[in-house]
Formats: structure tokens, sequence, C-alpha cells
């Protein structure tokens, strides 16, 4: 999903999260703290892009023209920079450790936390089913470039 997405998505859960939750935080700060949780979760995908790669190019490429981050999300990574397992995956490694973290500190928090990036992670997976079919020829083209 883009960050426009995810952040729609995390201000709607945020807003229904501060209604069932005692969050500690009024609740337009609250609503604000869930788009920023919902939208920067996804600053791992220039970690795994690097892991990938072997470079920086994509973050490079972001700090050279910021404007792409907003209104050119597709021109970011290319076809093989992000596979969508290996981000579901840190999703799931930094989410965990954010989440448990966060339980220390402040319970409802956490589970605030928590709801917002299942939403985040859960509207990755609609999109990547909506997108499988490009993710199989991305998959052949890599695979195919392998085997060269």
């Amino acid at each position: 999903m883009y960050s426009r997405d995810h952040a729609i998505v995390s201000a709607a859960v945020g807003a229904v999260g501060v209604a069932v939750l005692p969050v500690p935080l009024p609740w337009w700060a609250a609503v604000g703290y869930a788009v920023v949780v919902g939208v920067a979760i996804d600053f791992d995908h220039f970690a795994v892009a690097r892991l990938e790669t072997g470079d920086w190019a994509a973050l490079r490429r972001c700090l050279r023209n910021p404007e792409i981050v907003v209104f050119d999300q597709d021109v970011i990574f290319g076809p093989q920079d992000l596979w969508p397992l290996q981000r579901l995956l840190s999703h799931h490694l930094i989410g965990g450790v954010v989440v448990v973290g966060l339980w220390l500190v402040s319970e409802p928090l956490s589970l605030f936390t928590a709801l917002v990036l299942y939403a985040h992670v859960l509207g990755d997976l609609v999109w990547d089913n909506y997108l499988l079919d490009t993710y199989r020829e991305q998959h052949a083209m890599a695979a195919d470039s392998d085997a060269e």
C-alpha cells in the first residue's frame, strides 16, 4: 500500500482505538500517533532494499527528490529491490519489538500500537494479493536473470 493509504487506514483505526481503549493520550494526539506509527513502519523498506541490492539507491533517490515520497512512490524501489515476504517479515519483527517494549511502559498504548500495526500489515497483505500477478512476473524476471 502507499503511504497515503496507510495514513488513512491508520487514522481510522486510531479513531476506533481511542473509542475502545483507554489510551493515555488526548484523542487527537492518539490519532496523530496512529498515523505516524502506521506510516513510519515502512521506513524498514529502505533497509530491506539495502540488504537485497547492496546499496542505498532507493534512499538516495528519495533524498535527492523528496517529492516522490508523496507523489510518485512507484519510482522509489526497483521491481526486484523489495519483495513482499521480506517487507512483511521486517514489519513483524519491528512491530513485535515495539509492542513488547511499549507493554513495559503502557499496556493500553501497547495494545493501541498493536492494533495500528495489525491494520498496516493487513492492508499490505490485501494489497499484495491484489498485485499477485505483478509479483509473479517480477519473480519470473528475477529467476530468468539468476539463470543467466
